[in-house]
């Protein structure tokens, strides 16, 4: 028997951060998470991801981490506490990184970070002891840099006067921004890998920051906040979590920057120009605060700025931003450049969707977050080397321009190599029951009820998934299966029979009966072709085949090497890109939107391959345009 279920607005929720939401990491935490939590995420052990674009995705990246040398990573930590690093300074047994990660940048450290967090989630999705060995060999060298620093629990691949430099309001970059990447690292190796010496080193840190800050001024602080500091609230409110230690919970909301996030309160909309990376994260932390500690702006204020976001600064593909800047709402069309949709934008948006979603499970957030995902997060990764992209470029002719192995390290290689890691932490949620949100081949052990449930699809090439259970004795659950809003019609079998389906897309399709070893669900969704027009002109649209995003794929007239990738020479061309899109290049087609819907042919024979009828061009998913020129948003007739 299938119901209706329908989950109703209405409630502002919040969200936090680090690799860990409610539900997960049983035992590791002296505060309760769960009190305002409807559904309950997986421990990420708990679901496999099998052969699919997402699965080789994880494999390439772990390529990529377990080649990066530790002796690496540790090396600027080392340098900066004097630390014996090999013979002679390790001028060649020592491979040195480059990009953000050389010693002369002032963000040095963060890809530290950012790969202990990568490591923790390969761990934790594959259960390989690889990944843990060598997040080992990186934790124990911190052990020992930080006892040689001998600074109160200071640890950092940079003196602490970057630090003072940040209080002072003098010029540096970023410098809680790195401390906060490697917080996080350590956080997660501690709850995905049981690491005791990351803990020990992490609250050392806490340690120190309460004594460096506990005695400024509200002014300093203040101006102290001015400078970027990723996600320290968010870091601080976890060891809070974990430790129940109250000088973590000071520190937490030392980092709550009144300017940025107060507007917020009433309700107003104030991004505009505002750096998008910088702004996020502060709403994951704050969400940790009502988690913890209630509150009622703590509710309302992540819950706005993520449907302000979601409504009126963000791109068909789920990205936001122009130059990492958000821009006025709903100015899409004007801001189509080479350097839209920063790639850490969306890791941090993904993470505060997961969240929203736990406190009220609406279909929207879930819309969402497939959208991202498959338009953006997918396709950041070069499936030829493994490199990621930093912007997602909306300009008519451009393409995605892809790091270096060691000569890189942006901010957006740092969440890559966590984004790469993680897919299955959002297919499945429960309560009570089982929901299921994503349609990626899978495999869920629900310990807990003593459930295997094994997801097969070839979606989004195919409308249609199949859930296959194995129990050892019957389980009485419901399970809820999204029907998403961009479908136009659900089927749904039951052990191969038709079952009658009265919901609606943007609800779940839920069944509940008793379930039998080897019973079978199917559920398929109409999909179908539609333009989605910029609310600001309604002459420039996009086209959409379910949750896809269909770029035309332009060919590679004019791209000379090193495109696609980065030319590590040349200082931070990720930023100023020259593209040398042909003049022959055009984005403009002879169709209205209507007409256009109506002239675009499936290719039957060739998965989401589409031509625009009457023209040479050839639609295809944005994900799977790589090293080549493409176009997002066309320009059509009135």
């Amino acid at each position: 028997m299938i119901k209706y279920l329908i989950l109703v607005a209405g409630m502002s929720l919040s969200v936090f951060g680090q690799s860990h939401y409610p539900g997960q990491h049983q035992g590791k935490l002296k505060l309760d998470d769960t009190k305002n939590v409807k559904v309950l995420g997986f421990d990420l052990h708990d679901v496999k991801l099998l052969d699919s674009p997402f699965k080789d995705n994880m494999v390439r990246e772990s390529k990529w981490i377990m080649d990066i040398d530790a002796n690496g990573l540790l090396h600027s930590f080392r340098t900066n506490a004097g630390a014996f690093s090999s013979q002679e300074g390790g001028y060649f047994t020592v491979n040195k990184l480059g990009g953000w990660e050389s010693l002369d940048c002032d963000l040095r450290g963060h890809s530290t970070g950012h790969i202990l967090s990568g490591l923790a989630l390969l761990y934790a999705a594959t259960g390989e002891k690889m990944y843990k060995i060598k997040a080992d060999s990186v934790v124990t060298g911190l052990v020992e840099v930080q006892k040689i620093l001998n600074q109160k629990g200071y640890l950092s691949a940079f003196p602490q006067n970057l630090i003072d430099r940040a209080i002072a309001g003098k010029s540096v970059w970023a410098p809680w921004y790195t401390q906060h990447k490697l917080f996080s690292g350590l956080i997660d190796q501690y709850l995905y890998c049981d690491s005791k010496p990351a803990l020990e080193i992490v609250k050392g840190m806490g340690d120190w920051a309460y004594e460096k800050l506990k005695t400024l001024s509200d002014e300093e602080r203040k101006r102290m906040l001015k400078n970027e500091f990723g996600g320290m609230n968010d870091s601080f409110y976890a060891l809070y979590e974990i430790t129940g230690e109250s000088k973590y919970k000071f520190l937490a909301e030392f980092f709550y920057h009144d300017e940025a996030l107060n507007p917020l309160i009433d309700k107003v909309d104030n991004l505009n120009k505002k750096h998008a990376n910088t702004y996020i994260p502060k709403l994951i932390g704050l969400s940790r605060d009502y988690e913890l500690e209630g509150g009622t702006k703590n509710l309302e204020i992540p819950e706005f700025f993520w449907n302000t976001v979601v409504d009126h600064h963000t791109f068909v593909t789920g990205s936001n931003s122009d130059k990492e800047k958000f821009f006025e709402p709903d100015h899409l069309s004007e801001h189509l450049s080479g350097y839209t949709g920063e790639s850490c934008n969306v890791y941090n948006m993904l993470k505060l969707t997961r969240h929203l979603y736990g406190y009220n499970p609406q279909i929207k957030y879930v819309d969402y977050y497939e959208k991202a995902l498959y338009n953006h997060i997918l396709g950041q990764q070069d499936p030829k080397t493994g490199m990621v992209a930093y912007f997602l470029p909306m300009k008519p002719g451009a393409h995605k321009v892809y790091s270096t192995p060691e000569n890189s390290f942006w901010c957006c290689v740092g969440s890559g190599f966590e984004n790469q890691a993680k897919y299955g932490e959002f297919i499945y949620y429960h309560d009570k029951g089982l929901y299921v949100n994503l349609f990626i081949p899978s495999e869920l052990n629900w310990k807990e009820k003593g459930i295997t449930v094994k997801q097969e699809t070839n979606f989004p090439n195919v409308g249609s998934t199949k859930l296959t259970l194995s129990t050892p004795n019957p389980v009485n659950i419901p399970i809820s299966i999204r029907y998403p809003s961009w479908a136009i019609s659900a089927e749904v079998k039951l052990n191969g029979k038709k079952q009658m389906v009265k919901t609606k897309p943007g609800t779940y399709i839920v069944l509940e009966r008793k379930w039998m070893d080897g019973d079978t669900i199917e559920v398929s969704f109409g999909m179908q072709i539609k333009v989605v027009p910029t609310v600001d002109n309604t002459n420039i649209a996009a086209i959409t085949y379910g949750p896809v995003v269909l770029a035309g794929k332009m060919g590679t007239e004019a791209m000379a090497e090193p495109a696609p990738y980065s030319n590590p020479k040349l200082y931070n061309d990720y930023y100023t890109y020259d593209y040398k899109v042909p003049n022959s290049l055009s984005n403009k087609l002879p169709f209205s939107a209507k007409k256009l819907e109506n002239n675009i042919l499936k290719d039957k024979e060739m998965g989401l391959e589409f031509k625009i009828k009457g023209t040479e061009n050839t639609l295809s998913p944005i994900y799977n345009i790589h090293g080549e020129r493409y176009i997002i948003y066309w320009n059509l007739n009135k």
